[in-house]
C-alpha cells in the first residue's frame, strides 16, 4: 500500500513558518570537549559522545572484542558540547523564543550566552526551555554539559539513605555499572544479560529553536473510537498549544476517503492548553486488522488550523480503525481466568517475539535496520512484538511501519527488573516522560497495550533482592506509587483506548485484588508468564507451564561466524577462549548451550579449531530452534486445552527478536539483520495452520491448530516414516478427514507408536523419522512440513555423512537464486550460510530426505551467482562429528 511520509508537528519550517513561528534547527556539527580538555573535537547532533569519537578516530568500534571495557573511561567522564549560530533580526523581534531539546542524554546543565538556562535528567523526555531576551544581535552561544550517568546514579543512590533500593550492580558476568535504577536512562545501558555496558552521553534527538509571535502548536493526536451504540465511528483529534497571545480562529479536520469533515471554533488564552474536537465518521471504515488475519487500512487525516490574524498550521496523520479490548474472565472448567486479545471484535492469539534496542549507540540506528527487522518478523508470519521495558520507546518510523505490516506493539514502560526510588523528582520526572510518550504514540494502531514494567512485580513477590519480611510493605508502596498512582493514573487520563497492564509478568486483574503485587505473579491460571528453564530437557513438553499467555521464554544461541570474525581475531575463534567467556552476559551461558546440546546431539570434534568453532556456533543454533520451537508449538496446541484446570494459552512472544551487538543471546536475528535458524523455523511454527506432533503415553499424536476465525477446513494428516538410511519412504499412513476448529487447536491423528513401527517392517526408534503434514480431502497442502525425532539424533541409527553438493544459477525474478542441492544419504538441520551476502534462503535448517532439493535465495542487495557459489557454506548434523 502506497503511504506518503507522516508528517509530525514542526517537522520542516516551511509549515511551522506559516504559523508564524520561526524555527532555527540547531542540528549539525558542534564542539564536544572532555572535562580537562584533552581531548577536543567535532561531533554531529544528534549523536553521543562515542560516535563522536570513533568518526574522528579517537577510537576504534566500541563493539571490537574487548573495547566495551578498554572504553570505560569515556561513560566515567563529563563532556561539553558547543555550538554558535545567529538569529536573523525579524525573527529576534518576536514575543517568545523557546529552545527545543527533543532527547539529551541524560543529566545535563544547559546554557546560553554564559546564562544556565535549565538542567536535564531523563533521557525520555522532551524539554523546552524559555530564552526570550537572551538572543544577541551577532553569535550566541550554546553549551551543554553532560555529567556522567554513571557517576550521577551513584551520587543519587548515596544520597538516597533512608533505605536501599536494589539491586545496587548487576552481576559480575556483565561487567557493567551500578545503580541504573536511579535514572531515567535507557537500563540496558549500564550492561544486561544479551549486550555491552556503554552508558551513553549525547544529545541524542533533535535540537532547535523556535520563536513566535502568537502560539505554537507542541503535539497533536487522534483516537479513533467505536460507538457501539450509533454503531458508529468517531475520531478525537487533540491538539496542545503553547500560547503567547490570546488567539481564537477555526479548526478544519477532514477524512476525504471517507467524506467526512468538521469545522471547530478556537478560542485560546495564554498558556499551555489541550483542545479536544470529535469528527463523526459518517461512511462505513475498512477495519485494521494485525497481520494474517486482514488488510491494514490506513486513511488520511488533515487538520487546519486559522487564526484570526492570518496564520494558518496544517498537518496530516494516519488513522485506523480498529477496537482492542484484554479479555479476563473465568474459564469453564478452569480456577482463574482467561488472558487474551480480543481485535475487532475477534479473539487473537499473539504470535512474535520481543524486542530489544537495535544498537547501544541510538544515532546509528537506521531507518534500514528497522524495516529489515520488522520485515524479518512479518515473513516469520508473527503479528505482534513486546517492546521492552529496559531499552527505549522506539522512534516515530518504528510504530508508523508496524502501523503498515500489522504488527500489534505490546508497549511497555522504561523500567525492568529492578526496584525504583520514589522522590517527588523522580516521580515527576516520570510523569512527564509518560505524558510525552503515550501522546506520541497513542494515535499508532499497532500499539495495543501499555505495560508499566518489565519483571518488577516479580521482583517483590518472589523477593529477588532479598528483601526482610518486615521492610517489604515499604516497597510494595512504592510500587504502587509509582507504577499505579502514578504511571497507571496518566494513562488512564491520557489514552482510553487501549488496556493498561501494571507489570510482566502479571496475574492481571487477579494481582490487582491482591494489592498489586500478587502472592505468586507467574500463577498460569491468570494472567502472562516469563519461563526459562536452561537444564530441563527442553524436548519434554510436560515441563513448561500450560500457560494463558507466554510472554517471555528461550534459549541462547550464538551468532553465526561471519557476524563475529568482524569484531574479533583469530585467537578468539575458539568456545573456551577469553573472547567467548568475555561476551558472554548470562552466568553459565556457554556451558548452559552445551550441555542442552549435548543431551540430543553429539558434540562437534573436528580437529582443526577454526571448523570445530564453526560447527559449535551451528550446534548452538540447532539446539535453540529446536527448543523454542518445542515450547512454542505446546503453547499453539494449548490453544483449545483445559488440562488440570491450565490452558487456553492465547499469545507467544520467544525471548527475543533481535541483538543490540555481536554476541551469545536469546535472538533468532543477528546483529546486522541476519536470519539464525530459529527465525527460518519461526515462519514455519507461526504458520496460520500447522501441524503439530507429539508423543503422549506411548501415542503419536498430531494436532492441526489454526489461526482463521470462520473457515472450518476439512483435513487429514498425512504421515511417512523414513528410514535415515535410505531415501525411499518406508511407509505412508493418512488420517480421515478431520473438520478442524476455526481458531482452535485439533487431534486429527493418534496413533501408538509401537504399532506404528511395527507396521513399518525394519524401523525402530533410531532407525526411522515420521514426517508429516496436512493437506485438503483433495491433497493441497495446507501446512507447512513438520517431523517428530522418537529418538534424540545423537542415537539416530544409519545416518550417514550426506557429501552435499551444490550448484547456483539465476532465476527469473531479480535478486533470487536457485541453489540445488545434492547429497547421498537423507541429512539433519541441512544449514546454508552465505557468509555476508545479505538476505535470506525461503527454508533453512531442514530434513533434506531426497536426493535433490532446490531452495531459493532471496538477496537484499546485488549479487551473483558466482559470488553466491564463492561464500557459501553448507552444513549438516553430521557433518560436525
Amino acid at each position: 500500500m502506497f503511504m506518503r511520509p507522516q508528517v509530525h508537528f514542526l517537522d520542516t519550517a516551511v509549515a511551522s513558518k506559516e504559523l508564524g513561528v520561526d524555527i532555527i534547527s540547531l542540528n549539525g556539527k558542534w564542539q564536544l570537549l572532555n572535562s580537562n580538555s584533552s581531548v577536543s573535537l567535532g561531533a554531529e547532533v544528534p549523536g553521543c559522545v562515542h560516535t563522536a569519537l570513533q568518526r574522528q578516530g579517537f577510537i576504534s568500534d566500541p563493539y571490537y572484542r574487548f573495547n566495551d571495557l578498554a572504553y570505560r573511561w569515556i561513560s566515567l567522564d563529563n563532556w561539553t558540547y558547543t555550538t554558535s549560530f545567529t538569529v536573523p533580526t525579524h525573527v529576534r523581534g518576536k514575543g517568545k523564543a523557546v529552545l527545543v531539546f527533543e532527547g539529551v542524554d541524560t543529566v545535563s546543565t544547559i546554557s546560553l550566552n554564559g546564562v544556565t538556562i535549565g538542567k536535564t535528567d531523563n533521557m525520555f523526555r522532551r524539554y523546552d526551555f524559555e530564552v526570550t531576551g537572551l538572543l544577541k544581535d551577532k553569535e550566541n552561544i550554546l553549551q551543554v554539559w553532560i555529567m556522567s550517568a554513571v557517576t550521577y546514579a551513584s551520587q543519587r543512590n548515596r544520597a538516597h539513605t533512608d533505605y536501599r533500593v536494589p539491586p545496587d550492580c548487576p552481576p559480575p558476568v556483565q561487567k557493567g555499572e551500578c545503580h541504573v535504577n536511579f535514572i531515567r536512562k535507557a537500563q540496558s545501558s549500564f550492561s544486561w544479560d544479551w549486550g555491552p555496558s556503554f552508558p551513553t552521553l549525547g544529545i541524542w534527538k533533535e535540537v532547535r529553536l523556535e520563536v513566535f509571535d502568537t502560539l505554537r502548536v507542541l503535539s497533536y493526536t487522534t483516537s479513533p473510537k467505536y460507538d457501539s451504540k450509533h454503531s458508529s465511528w468517531n475520531v478525537e483529534v487533540e491538539l496542545f498549544f503553547d500560547v503567547f497571545v490570546a488567539s481564537k480562529g477555526l479548526v478544519y479536520v477532514s477524512m476525504p476517503l471517507l467524506q467526512s469533515e468538521a469545522e471547530f471554533q478556537l478560542s485560546l488564552t495564554p498558556g499551555q492548553s489541550k483542545n479536544s474536537f470529535i469528527l463523526q465518521i459518517n461512511q462505513s471504515v475498512s477495519l485494521w486488522w494485525p497481520f494474517g488475519h486482514g488488510d491494514q487500512a490506513l486513511y488520511f487525516l488533515t487538520i487546519d488550523v486559522k487564526l484570526e490574524g492570518g496564520e494558518t498550521f496544517n498537518a496530516d496523520r494516519l488513522v485506523a480503525f480498529r477496537t482492542v479490548e484484554l479479555v479476563q474472565e473465568p474459564v469453564p472448567s478452569s480456577p482463574g481466568l482467561s488472558f487474551y486479545f480480543r481485535i475487532n471484535g475477534k479473539p487473537i492469539f499473539l504470535k512474535g517475539s520481543n524486542w530489544i534496542p537495535v544498537h547501544a549507540f541510538q544515532d546509528e540506528v537506521t531507518t534500514d535496520m528497522i524495516t529489515i527487522l520488522l520485515r524479518s518478523a512479518q515473513k516469520a508470519n508473527m503479528n505482534a512484538l513486546r517492546v521492552w521495558g529496559g531499552g527505549v520507546y522506539e522512534q516515530d518510523i518504528f510504530y508508523s511501519l508496524c502501523d503498515m505490516y500489522g504488527i500489534m506493539i505490546w508497549q511497555d514502560f522504561m523500567f525492568a527488573c529492578a526496584l525504583y526510588p520514589t522522590e517527588k523528582d523522580f516521580i515527576e520526572t516520570v510523569r512527564e516522560e509518560v505524558t510525552q510518550q503515550v501522546r506520541r504514540l497513542k494515535s499508532h494502531p499497532s500499539v495495543v497495550i501499555w505495560s508499566g514494567n518489565n519483571e518488577n512485580e516479580a521482583a517483590i513477590a518472589t523477593d529477588w533482592f532479598n528483601i526482610p519480611v518486615a521492610e517489604r510493605p515499604l516497597y510494595v508502596k512504592d510500587y504502587v506509587n509509582l507504577y499505579v498512582e502514578n504511571i497507571r493514573d496518566i494513562v488512564l487520563q491520557e489514552d482510553s483506548t487501549r488496556p493498561f497492564l501494571v507489570s510482566s509478568p502479571t496475574n492481571g486483574v487477579e494481582s490487582e485484588k491482591e494489592g498489586w503485587v500478587a502472592k505468586d505473579p507467574y500463577d498460569p491460571h491468570y494472567g502472562d508468564t516469563h519461563y526459562y528453564s536452561y537444564y530441563n530437557d527442553c524436548w519434554d513438553w510436560t515441563v513448561f507451564p500450560r500457560t494463558r499467555f507466554a510472554s517471555e521464554y528461550g534459549f541462547q544461541s550464538w551468532p553465526s561466524f561471519s557476524t563475529l570474525s568482524k569484531i574479533s581475531e583469530s585467537s578468539d575463534w575458539d568456545f573456551s577462549s577469553n573472547f567467548s567467556a568475555h561476551r558472554q552476559h548470562h552466568a553459565d551461558g556457554n556451558q548452559q548451550m552445551l550441555k542442552q546440546a549435548e543431551l540430543h546431539y553429539i558434540l562437534p570434534n573436528s580437529t582443526d579449531p577454526v571448523q570445530r568453532y564453526r560447527d559449535t556456533i551451528y550446534i548452538t543454533q540447532v539446539m535453540q530452534a529446536q527448543c523454542v520451537k518445542s515450547q512454542t508449538e505446546f503453547y499453539r496446541r494449548s490453544r483449545s486445552d483445559i488440562v488440570e484446570g491450565k490452558g487456553h494459552t492465547m499469545g507467544t512472544l520467544y525471548w527475543q527478536l533481535n541483538d543490540i551487538w555481536q554476541g551469545p543471546s536469546w535472538s533468532s536475528v543477528e546483529f546486522g539483520g541476519k536470519w539464525k535458524m530459529l527465525h527460518h523455523w519461526a515462519a514455519d511454527f507461526y504458520a496460520p495452520i500447522l501441524s503439530v506432533g507429539v508423543e503422549d503415553k506411548g501415542d503419536l499424536l498430531i494436532y492441526a491448530v489454526s489461526d482463521n476465525h470462520s473457515e472450518q477446513h476439512n483435513v487429514k494428516a498425512k504421515v511417512k516414516l523414513h528410514s535415515w538410511s535410505s531415501f525411499n519412504a518406508v511407509c505412508s499412513l493418512e488420517s480421515n478427514v478431520t473438520t478442524i476448529k476455526a481458531g482452535g487447536s485439533t487431534l486429527v491423528f493418534q496413533h501408538p507408536i509401537s504399532a506404528l513401527l511395527t507396521q513399518c517392517g525394519n524401523c525402530t526408534r533410531r532407525s526411522c523419522i515420521p514426517v508429516f503434514h496436512l493437506s485438503s480431502p483433495d491433497n493441497q497442502m495446507i501446512s507447512p512440513h513438520n517431523h517428530i525425532f522418537l529418538s534424540s539424533p545423537r542415537h539416530a541409527e544409519g545416518l550417514q555423512k550426506p557429501n552435499i553438493t551444490f550448484t547456483v544459477k539465476d532465476t527469473e525474478v531479480v535478486l533470487n537464486f536457485f541453489v540445488t542441492l545434492h547429497c547421498s544419504f537423507p541429512a539433519v538441520y541441512v544449514w546454508l550460510d552465505v557468509d555476508d551476502i545479505p538476505g535470506h534462503f525461503d527454508v533453512n535448517g531442514f530434513l533434506m530426505l531426497s536426493k535433490k532439493a532446490t531452495v531459493i535465495f532471496g538477496a537484499w542487495r546485488n549479487t551473483t551467482a558466482e559470488e553466491i557459489t564463492a561464500n557459501l557454506h553448507i552444513t549438516s548434523l553430521r557433518d560436525v562429528y
